[in-house]
């Protein structure tokens, strides 16, 4: 396996047209950024968190936590580290003592309970290379050509894709698709801030 790339949870947001939720995470080093789509449930957990709002009773990835927490585990780190079949597939890791046990888990459950108990979250260079998205067109740190590679849509933001998945490959400038990619999506309302923001 390649090298892992630390990211950060830019944002999460809604497309309003589909009503889908998408969480962004954000190369921690460079400007990548990599797209999502999970469900409006899991969105919710983690807009949540991020806004620092608490349910008025514990939400499921909530009460793992505190579990977690009650029987001194600690979420060591989530990695994302592989897109088959349109689909990522993560691993969350938990620290027990001195040993160490990991345990297969869909990208967005390891991320609600990474911005809960912080914890890294990594993804494989590969990953990215496949999928991420760049704002910057011109990025020298960016492989290839001009022309993205990014399967975050197929440029008609409101076809069905699976959760946690990719569609099919787009080709357009990576500045413009950019672009048109966020600017399809609007903050997730239980997210706070104003609408595309």
């Amino acid at each position: 396996m390649g090298r892992l790339i630390e990211m950060v949870v830019e944002s999460v947001r809604v497309h309003m047209l589909s009503n889908r939720h998408v969480v962004i995470l954000k190369d921690a080093e460079r400007n990548r950024y990599l797209p999502i789509w999970i469900g409006a449930w899991e969105a919710s957990a983690i807009a949540m968190k991020l806004q620092g709002l608490t349910a008025e009773r514990p939400l499921t990835h909530d009460l793992f936590a505190e579990v977690l927490d009650r029987l001194d585990i600690r979420i060591d780190r989530v990695e994302i580290l592989n897109l088959a079949d349109e689909t990522y597939h993560a691993r969350i890791y938990l620290e027990l003592g001195d040993k160490v046990v990991e345990f297969d888990a869909r990208p967005s459950d390891c991320i609600a309970l990474a911005v809960r108990r912080p914890a890294r979250i990594l993804v494989a260079d590969e990953v990215l290379d496949q999928a991420a998205l760049s704002a910057d067109p011109g990025d020298p740190d960016e492989e290839g050509d001009d022309i993205a590679r990014a399967r975050g849509s197929t440029g008609d933001y409101r076809r069905e894709v699976p959760m946690e998945s990719l569609g099919e490959a787009v080709v357009d400038e990576r500045l413009d698709m950019f672009r048109d990619f966020v600017n399809s999506l609007d903050q997730d309302p239980g997210a706070g801030g104003p609408p595309g923001a």
